[in-house]
């Protein structure tokens, strides 16, 4: 048995609702939101899997993306939530929420019956 939680598995299930709730913010190009995610504390996510999950929810419909010139090397491709993203953003976190709730639940039951 594995001594700690492999946060990478963890990250996987929850980053679509991780990139959508930066993208909530503000419009966004890829090495940008993952400087934020990790900013945020999630220190562990890749930039190919970020990259990837916003080709997907591009493809999914739930982001819009525009081409903004730069001075300073390549044109960014920016993305942002459109009306389908803010709605399944809306839903995840509503999942999210009642996940994180049950499991707490679970954790700290756990914890009071051993006394700690």
């Amino acid at each position: 048995m594995q001594s700690h939680v492999d946060t990478s598995q963890l990250l996987k299930g929850v980053l679509d609702l991780a990139v959508m709730a930066v993208l909530a913010d503000r419009d966004s190009y890829g090495y940008d939101v993952v400087r934020r995610l990790r900013e945020s504390g999630l220190t562990d996510v890749g930039d190919a899997s970020v990259y990837g999950t916003l080709r997907r929810l591009y493809q999914a419909g739930a982001l819009s993306s525009y081409v903004v010139p730069s001075d300073e090397g390549p044109h960014r491709k920016y993305y942002g939530l459109n009306d389908r993203g803010k709605d399944a953003l809306a839903q995840s976190a509503q999942t999210w929420t009642a996940l994180t709730d049950a499991l707490n639940q679970l954790l700290n039951g756990r914890t009071a019956k051993n006394g700690h």
